[in-house]
Parts: structure tokens; C-alpha cells; sequence
């Protein structure tokens, strides 16, 4: 009976040690409240409009004025998340889509913020809307999100998110699964 009851002691501590250590695991590195994460940007209306004039100047054809606000080690994330361009290559691929699409354009409207701690410290603007473009005929029109972050007035971190599936649905690809898969 007493190591019964030792058994059932040593497992009712085992198990409120681990419920403790686990609730404090999860809470430990969230913080608790929005302000304690974000702030308001310092630099708001200057860093919204590096991203506007930015996006503009892109979707408008000036791939040397879009250049001019991101800095020299500018890494570019997305559609997908192992996507990565630095400069040279993120300037090739609006290049190539000069080439290939007509009717370029861009609705968007644009938030941002500080965060205040941790590997994406900074001054961040968010910018969502819609592109379109016309390719082989076929105009594509589709929504999207971009993440820039800003540091000394350049863009050196940005964040794009959009349904590629979709564009190439549009455009008439079809996806084909792997032979034998299900």
C-alpha cells in the first residue's frame, strides 16, 4: 500500500513539475501584450513613401529608380518560402518580366510599424493590393502582400506572399501529379 501510495505521490509531483515547466515554457518567450512587441514607427510617412515610390517605379518599368531604394545587401524573400534574390538577381527577374509582361499595374495601400526586439527589430512597412499584367493575351490580376523592412531611408529586407498556382492557371499551365502518385 505505501508504495502504492509513493508511485501515485511521485507521479501527481512528476506531473504538476512538467504542467508548470510547459506553461511556462509557452508563455515565457510570447510577450503578453501588442505594445510590449510594436510601436509606432518614428520614420512612418518617410518609410511609407521609400515603399511607395518604390513598388511604383517597379511595376512602372524603372527598374533603375526601384534599384536606388534598396540597399547594396538587399535580400528579397517570396512568393515561396526558400525564394531569395539579392540585388543583381531580383533586378534580372523585373527585367525579364518587362519582357514578358504588358499592362503592368499595382493598387495597394500600406501600414507600418517598429518591432521593438528580437531578429526582425526595425522599422517594418506592410504594403497589400493587387497586380496585374497582361501576358500572351491573358490578363492575370491577382492580390498580394510585401513586408519591407527600412533601414537608413533603403529597403534592405523585403517579403513578398502571392498565389503563383493561381497566376500559372491563369496563364493557361495545367499541374500535373507524379507518375504512380496519388
Amino acid at each position: 500500500m505505501k508504495k502504492i501510495l509513493k508511485s501515485c505521490l511521485l507521479i501527481a509531483v512528476s506531473l504538476a513539475v512538467f504542467s508548470i515547466a510547459k506553461v511556462e515554457a509557452q508563455t515565457s518567450n510570447t510577450p503578453t501584450h501588442y505594445k510590449d512587441m510594436v510601436s509606432e514607427n518614428p520614420s512612418a510617412d518617410a518609410d511609407i513613401k521609400i515603399v511607395s515610390d518604390f513598388t511604383n517605379a517597379l511595376v512602372g518599368g524603372d527598374i533603375d529608380k526601384a534599384k536606388s531604394f534598396l540597399a547594396s545587401n538587399c535580400i528579397n524573400f517570396g512568393p515561396g518560402p526558400t525564394d531569395s534574390t539579392n540585388v543583381a538577381q531580383f533586378v534580372d527577374q523585373w527585367q525579364a518580366n518587362y519582357k514578358s509582361q504588358s499592362n503592368r499595374q499595382v493598387g495597394f495601400v500600406a501600414a507600418t510599424f517598429h518591432v521593438k526586439t528580437g531578429n526582425l527589430q526595425g522599422n517594418w512597412v506592410a504594403a497589400w493590393g493587387d497586380y496585374t499584367f497582361t501576358a500572351n493575351g491573358i490578363t492575370v490580376k491577382f492580390p498580394y502582400h510585401s513586408s519591407y523592412h527600412i533601414t537608413k531611408g533603403k529597403i534592405d529586407v523585403s517579403r513578398i506572399y502571392y498565389d503563383q498556382l493561381y497566376i500559372f492557371k491563369t496563364l493557361g499551365y495545367t499541374l500535373t501529379p507524379p507518375a504512380g502518385g496519388k
